[in-house]
């Protein structure tokens, strides 16, 4: 049986290097004092020796754990089921990687578990930074990272308390383009079948319907509220389609919400797009595979990921960052329109 291999240490890299353990520490970490050139041979020795630093020992000694925290309070079943989160992680590591970063994702609960999560990361040093997403109204988290000295960026947002800084998107003004387009369509009667108004983003994208139903003069009257399920989907669905009034155009949070829909409104033996016309508010491959093609909002996920990583590492260097604004979402339509 083979002899398992000495690990090498901070000295053995110290050593390699021609330079002091404190100098190599510095290296590693990122810290001023020590000149690029050495920094840039400490860390081809390190690549060349597959070194990685031991957690336990980084955190007695103050150094940055190189580690990002992503926690998400939401059911873990529609969690898994939305391209959203995956696209926003896919976009986050591309810009993490490169800086020697990784991403700690975690699902939890409840707002509240996800506000223990946050001091028990920061008692044990566990990340160096988070990213906040799902703002709700009168949140909490950027107020308790603030206190932990945890630093933050609201990936959406702005965050109405101007506590954490935010990488935006305009959903009021995507909302209203699906809106316009829908009015153009020559639809009447448009319903929104949205998420929870709990969360900051919906709220605003149901504000932004229901003020452009008033400038548009559709009948924009009717929202109907969901988990993000597919079965609350179905269930919403159902209850349009049984109105007196039922809607010429139905306009879903996510393609999730869409699809489920869809299958409702088929049973029901209407036809999409001429008896009835979906939008979803995510675009996906799931979009364009199903039969007809959803007409939906799109937006580089993994762009907004990338960016949102981007400004937290900035903030981690000690710059002041206060976030940034995303192209608005655009209108790719499909057949389902």
């Amino acid at each position: 049986m083979p002899a398992p291999r000495n690990r090498p240490t901070l000295r053995d890299i110290a050593a390699r290097a021609g330079v002091s353990e404190t100098a190599a520490s510095f290296a590693l970490n990122g810290k001023p004092g020590v000149s690029e050139k050495t920094r840039r041979r400490v860390l081809d020795i390190v690549e060349e020796l597959h070194w990685t630093p031991n957690h336990a020992a980084q955190v007695l000694s103050g150094a940055r754990s190189m580690t990002i925290g992503l926690a998400v309070a939401r059911n873990a079943q529609e969690v898994g089921s939305e391209l959203f989160f995956l696209r926003l992680m896919t976009g986050m590591h591309t810009v993490l990687s490169r800086n020697r970063y990784g991403l700690l994702f975690q699902v939890v609960d409840s707002v509240g578990d996800e506000l223990d999560l946050y001091r028990r990361w920061s008692d044990e040093r566990r990340v160096d930074g988070v990213v906040l997403v799902d703002l709700r109204t009168d949140d909490p988290r950027p107020r308790v990272v603030n206190e932990l000295g945890l630093p933050a960026i609201l990936a959406g947002g702005p965050d109405p308390s101007g506590t954490v800084p935010a990488v935006s998107i305009d959903d009021a003004a995507a909302m209203r383009s699906v809106m316009e387009y829908l009015r153009d369509r020559g639809h009447t009667r448009v319903a929104y079948v949205s998420g929870s108004p709990t969360l900051l983003h919906v709220h605003r994208r149901v504000e932004a319907f229901l003020r452009s139903g008033r400038d548009y003069r559709l009948e924009a009257a009717d929202v109907l509220q969901t988990d993000f399920s597919a079965p609350s989907a179905v269930r919403a669905t159902q209850r349009l389609l049984a109105t007196d009034s039922r809607p010429s155009a139905v306009i879903y949070d996510n393609e999730v919400l869409a699809v489920a829909g869809m299958g409702v409104i088929h049973a029901a033996g209407l036809r999409v797009p001429a008896d009835v016309a979906i939008v979803a508010c995510e675009d996906t491959p799931i979009c364009a595979a199903v039969q007809p093609a959803l007409t939906a909002l799109h937006r580089d996920t993994s762009g907004f990921g990338a960016d949102v990583a981007g400004h937290l590492l900035n903030l981690l260097d000690g710059n002041e960052d206060h976030g940034g604004q995303e192209k608005t979402p655009e209108l790719v339509v499909r057949a389902s329109t």
